[in-house]
């Protein structure tokens, strides 16, 4: 039983390699082909005659690299044919969507798996959408938007601050066995109540204050006035030009002298009596 695959071959004794010429075929024109066994790679029907040809069957295709180039990937065409009534069917590469594009003779069978892939946003779509949205950014409105943030988180960060103040001097209270009832700031109802006095006395000083009255009076003098020169008036009784009334003196404040509150004894602290 002759081999499957021959190993070796038989030569003639009177064969000579010398005597064989190499000869150079004419140049392919147009795109490079090649013949390569590939599978289907997607389930398609046939429009020649309306045979389904299934994803994975084997073909002896040709292969056609094409000049079209998606960014710095070449994208090769392939040629099949039926398998019932030898019709031409044509798919490409398609790296953009990382799959295969049915050119002609045959149509793709539905597949809703990549229905909802081809409804979602592309790369090239997300990218558009980023740049579109860069240019319609108003940037003065995100810097009020930060600058409004940012004084809201410094507003809460000293909330927080005075509630652990005031934890801390609560604790601290009962520790020391004193109350636990934290009395008022003594410092700003101090100061609160000087502003008050402070408002009061000087609403009380303008409304003593009134404005001089400058209309002319008639003043009667009961003896005779003389002028400048010694002589004596004519009449007893003279037209005084407008008298201004003199202001109302201005109210002096006193320094009032703040009292020390004994901020121990609140806190139920006792002093040693001092030696002298």
């Amino acid at each position: 039983m002759s081999e499957r695959k021959v190993l070796s071959k038989y030569y003639p004794p009177d064969f000579d390699p010398s005597k064989i010429t190499r000869t150079r075929g004419p140049k392919q024109a147009g795109p490079k082909v090649q013949v390569v066994r590939l599978m289907a790679p997607f389930s398609m029907k046939c429009l020649h005659c309306g045979e389904y040809i299934y994803k994975g069957r084997k073909f002896n295709a040709r292969k056609e690299t094409t000049d079209i180039k998606y960014y710095a990937i070449t994208i090769y065409r392939f040629y099949i044919r039926c398998t019932r009534c030898s019709g031409e069917i044509t798919f490409k590469t398609d790296p953009a969507n990382m799959d295969y594009e049915c050119e002609r003779g045959a149509k793709r069978n539905f597949e809703p798996w990549r229905e909802a892939k081809l409804a979602e946003e592309t790369e090239e779509q997300r990218l558009d959408r980023l740049e579109r949205e860069e240019a319609e950014r108003d940037v003065m409105k995100e810097l009020e938007a930060k600058t409004i943030d940012a004084k809201t988180e410094m507003a809460i960060a000293d909330a927080l601050d005075e509630i652990r103040s005031r934890n801390a001097r609560i604790e601290k209270a009962e520790k020391d066995g004193g109350t636990t009832a934290v009395e008022r700031d003594v410092v700003g109802e101090e100061r609160r109540r000087q502003e008050e006095e402070d408002a009061e006395a000087a609403r009380k000083a303008f409304e003593s204050k009134k404005m001089p009255d400058l209309e002319e009076e008639i003043i009667e003098m009961d003896g005779p006035s003389t002028d400048g020169e010694g002589s004596v008036a004519s009449s007893p009784t003279m037209s005084a030009s407008t008298v201004a009334m003199p202001p109302p003196p201005v109210p002096a404040f006193k320094r009032q002298v703040k009292k020390k509150k004994d901020f121990s004894a609140a806190l139920g602290i006792k002093k040693k009596p001092s030696l002298v």
